[in-house]
């Protein structure tokens, strides 16, 4: 059953945004050659050098195009500005521009354009997101030929392919300024205000051209705002932008269109292994026990998700479900708690076992979210205070390890290597790696060994052995509680034909959206 305490807010919820939608007009105000598409936080950059935020990247990658495009089913990558990729030695690998790939400004991309970007991020004075990545795993980027740039590795890589989905800028000119960079995407860049992005097609790409003269990205933090202009016809797209559980209010509005696909993002449950009392793997197990992810799926994102195992979504080449599962056990979970030292002090009575503090976004929904898990740790003996921040605030006591638990979603996982950069002890943020993402401080030495090793196995089948057994070690040690996939969830005008969404919700399907009235 689903615990009354939660259930009328979700049903409240529904029924105003439903209200709101039945009043909302029904023409189509969008201009017929541009498409609008309504997001909920500010893109701050178009530079693939200084992206941030998942939407910063989100645009980048249709900006800028890379030497790759990690944006296909199975999210192997695919060739976009490379033509052709040469193993030389293990060290070494020749990449070769395709001959017809130009900047928007209409001059070509050369190897000098890809040394240029690369050699910028990999200084060591870079302030670069991607600092960090690229430099654990490259030494250099060297022209050896005008379409031909060499690069050169720390180790053998089997992540170099991926690697390779990084906006390529034009240093025609000489090097860019941060945020003045010209890209070879599909698209550029007209204008960027705190409100919104314009973009026109780039006339000089070499793939499928937009079928559109403009698209307008709008930043609207209120969700409800964001149906209303959908609804109202004067906006054409929502992409993940909308509350699972309000979905349903819309799914019979007949100028909408709603359609939903697995996605590969994952919400976790983050836990600070080292707290004193969550160090103890009896606890976390619990922890993970104790929640009855399922109902929330059900209850909260109206069943728009799929259950995690661990980083990799199901539909992931590497993926493997041989791990150990927490399925909703409370009875399990309160002997482990005992197990741990952490035994009812009274019985029946109000007294918890423990009390831990749960740190969140303001955001309404991961609000609501954290609440119902509070209220679930609560069966167990776990009393939980829930406490919300503006997001950069939150952000930053999480690099700090300032917190007990907390929620956040990763960005979109393309390669098994990620279990290195979540995972293994050296990214575990530091003053002098303040942006490490093993921000839950988890230290195993065999799975730091195992990623290692992954990262160089080149052998597919062999590198997919490795990532099984790193699946089931992580999982053992539940470090985080990996609790769902939430699905792409894209809203359309019914007039907007031909929008594709990919599993990590790019947004290169924009290219191929036409206007039927």
């Amino acid at each position: 059953m689903q615990p009354p305490r939660y259930a009328n807010t979700v049903a409240s919820l529904v029924i105003l945004a439903a209200a709101a939608i039945g009043c909302a007009p029904r023409t189509r105000r969008t201009p017929d050659d541009t498409i609008v598409v309504v997001i909920e936080a500010p893109i701050t950059t178009s530079d693939p050098r200084a992206q941030v935020s998942n939407y910063d990247s989100k645009l980048t990658r249709i900006v800028a195009s890379g030497l790759t495009a990690v944006d296909t089913a199975n999210l192997k990558p695919r060739l976009e500005l490379a033509s052709k990729i040469e193993q030389v030695d293990p060290l070494t690998v020749d990449v070769t521009v395709r001959n017809d790939a130009k900047f928007s400004d209409g001059s070509p991309v050369t190897a000098a354009d890809v040394a240029g970007t690369y050699m910028n991020v990999l200084d060591p004075a870079s302030t670069s997101g991607s600092h960090k990545m690229l430099s654990d795993r490259m030494t250099t980027v060297e022209v050896i030929a005008p379409q031909v740039a060499r690069f050169h590795l720390k180790a053998p890589l089997a992540t170099f392919q991926s690697d390779l989905d990084f906006g390529i800028v034009s240093f025609h000119n000489g090097p860019p300024k941060i945020n003045h960079a010209i890209g070879a995407g599909p698209y550029r860049l007209r204008e960027l205000t705190s409100t919104h992005a314009w973009l026109e097609p780039n006339p000089y790409y070499f793939g499928n051209k937009s079928k559109l003269a403009n698209v307008e990205i709008k930043f609207v933090r209120d969700g409800a705002a964001r149906l209303l202009m959908l609804v109202g016809g004067s906006a054409d797209l929502i992409q993940n932008a909308v509350r699972p559980d309000l979905v349903a209010a819309v799914r019979e509005r007949p100028r909408v269109r709603v359609e939903t696909t697995r996605g590969v993002i994952l919400t976790y449950l983050m836990m600070n292994n080292d707290d004193p009392v969550l160090r103890k793997r009896e606890v976390r197990q619990a922890i993970a026990l104790a929640l009855d992810r399922p109902e929330i799926i059900r209850a909260k994102l109206g069943g728009l998700a799929t259950l995690a195992t661990g980083l990799l979504a199901p539909m992931h080449w590497a993926y493997s479900g041989d791990v150990p599962r927490y399925d909703h056990d409370v009875a399990r979970a309160k002997q482990l708690l005992d197990e741990a030292g952490l035994r009812d002090p009274d019985g029946d009575g109000p007294e918890p076992r423990l009390r831990l503090v749960y740190k969140t976004s303001a955001d309404t929904f991961r609000v609501a979210i954290a609440r119902v898990i509070a209220a679930q740790l609560g069966e167990v003996g776990i009393a939980v205070e829930v406490r919300s921040f503006e997001f950069a605030t939150f952000f930053a006591d999480v690099k700090k390890g300032a917190y007990q638990l907390a929620s956040m979603q990763t960005t979109d996982i393309t390669d098994p290597d990620f279990y290195f950069m979540y995972f293994h002890s050296s990214w575990i943020p530091t003053p002098a790696n303040p942006d490490g993402f093993n921000r839950w401080r988890y230290r195993n030495a065999e799975v730091d060994r195992l990623t290692t090793l992954g990262r160089e196995e080149l052998d597919e089948g062999k590198r997919k052995r490795l990532y099984d057994e790193v699946q089931r070690q992580v999982a053992a040690d539940v470090p985080v509680v990996p609790l769902w996939h939430e699905d792409n969830i894209i809203l359309t005008n019914v007039d907007v034909k031909g929008y594709t969404t990919t599993p990590n919700a790019r947004l290169i399907g924009l290219r191929d959206i036409t206007k039927q009235p």
